[in-house]
């Protein structure tokens, strides 16, 4: 075999295992979709078909009108945009000082401060209880301050790679001409670090947007309900509208979708910024 058609065969080997992935990846999805247009009575049809005979909207109707369901998606939405704001302005902040300005101990408190980013989420659900019940914090103000508090430490981590990266011949010229520290953050360093930024409100809406785990313990009162405790509520211990689940999940997936485009340009330059490499 000569070199040409070896690499043709190496190309056609790529295309293919990248087409079996891409399969495996969509085909949940494409189950998801079409299942949250199945009257119920289909659902569960042996074997599966992958395209419904009868096509209804029945379970989007049903799933937007129960259980205040709108009002839990603007809690949602709520929540997350206020996490995603603070963190972004406070880990922002924090690798402003790890990256650009030198006092003793730096190093030493970094790695202090990163120690956050090895505890699972939920080994701290027991303090965190403790201290929200102390605090008085079973509201939303307690989700965004726990949501932005879980943030910090990995999004300061990525926003230092990418603060210093930025030419410091644009700082050392903003100090010439007279110009604070303050002034170079805003002005020359988030300015050319919106593709890290990018990636910092991604990751932070979306874990944001999608936690379960602590909002399920913190949240007591109905009308402060985020929207994944409302789509559990579908499930009963009797019977599961599946079809009302699954339209619910895809009208969650809205939102992160809309974020994901918006940041989606800068995205991809982000990740490679930042280092966070698949």
């Amino acid at each position: 075999m000569n070199r040409k058609s070896q690499l043709n065969f190496d190309k056609v080997v790529k295309l293919t295992v990248l087409t079996l992935g891409l399969g495996l990846v969509l085909l949940p999805i494409w189950y998801m979709i079409i299942t949250s247009f199945k009257p119920q009575t289909m659902i569960f049809e042996l074997p599966p078909r992958m395209w419904p005979q009868v096509w209804t909207l029945k379970n989007y109707i049903a799933a937007l009108g129960k259980d205040k369901f709108g009002l839990y998606f603007l809690n949602s939405a709520k929540v997350a945009v206020i996490s995603t704001l603070l963190t972004v302005l406070i880990s922002s902040m924090l690798a402003f000082v790890f990256a650009r300005l030198h006092f003793r101990g730096k190093e030493t408190l970094f790695y202090i401060f990163l120690l956050g980013m090895m505890v699972p989420p939920v080994m701290l659900i027991i303090p965190q209880f403790i201290v929200a019940k102390w605090l008085n914090l079973f509201n939303h103000t307690g989700l965004i301050l726990v949501y932005t508090a879980m943030n910090i430490s990995m999004q300061t981590f990525l926003l230092r790679g990418v603060f210093e990266n930025v030419p410091r011949d644009l700082e050392e010229a903003a100090l010439i001409d007279g110009g604070s520290p303050w002034t170079i953050f805003w002005r020359i360093i988030l300015p050319l670090s919106w593709p890290g930024i990018s990636v910092v409100i991604i990751n932070t809406f979306l874990y944001s947007w999608e936690e379960f785990a602590w909002a399920n313990v913190a949240i007591k009162n109905s009308s402060q309900r985020t929207l994944p405790i409302a789509i559990a509520l579908f499930q009963s211990e009797h019977l599961t509208e599946w079809g009302q689940v699954f339209a619910a999940s895809l009208v969650a997936l809205v939102p992160v979708l809309i974020i994901f485009i918006i940041f989606q340009r800068h995205f991809v330059q982000g990740i490679s910024t930042t280092g966070l490499k698949g």
